[in-house]
């Protein structure tokens, strides 16, 4: 009988300490939400051509925060000042484009020194022009910062 109180009270004690309901809540939103930008990714027309900076709407952050903080966002990656999450990467803020539409010039896959746009994180060979799933693992390809130097 012992032995079962204690292991109830374990249990118990287990079961206080995980992840409030909210919580589960906020990061089942968060996990949401990046899963749509990652299908929206998958199916936008050629990515490679993205407007230019003055063709996207500036009342709209590049970076949110998962939580929809009030006050928070910006232009850079960051962390909110509110709730301490970190910035996820506002897919609108492309999409949303201002009163006038420049025309984009394409951007190709790989630059002249044959450096691929985006490369997979897990070092599969080869890449893409665009933030897509790698062919070789399925894994979201990552941006190079190689390729602008």
């Amino acid at each position: 009988m012992k032995l079962f109180a204690s292991l109830l009270f374990i249990l118990f004690a287990i079961s206080a300490c995980g992840p409030s309901a909210q919580d589960r809540e906020v990061r089942e939103s968060a996990r949401q939400s990046l899963l749509d930008q990652n299908a929206s990714l998958a199916n936008t027309a050629p990515a490679n051509q993205l407007p230019a900076a003055a063709a996207v709407n500036t009342s709209v952050s590049h970076y949110i925060c998962p939580n929809n903080c009030e006050g928070s966002g910006g232009d850079a990656e960051g962390t909110c000042p509110v709730c301490g999450s970190a910035y996820l990467h506002n897919q609108a803020y492309h999409s949303t484009p201002a009163a006038t539409t420049p025309t984009s010039t394409p951007d190709p896959p790989q630059n002249a020194a044959g450096v691929w746009h985006y490369t997979c994180s897990n070092g599969c060979e080869g890449g893409a022009g665009s933030a897509i799933a790698c062919a070789n693992c399925g894994e979201m390809l990552v941006h190079n910062a190689l390729y602008h130097n």
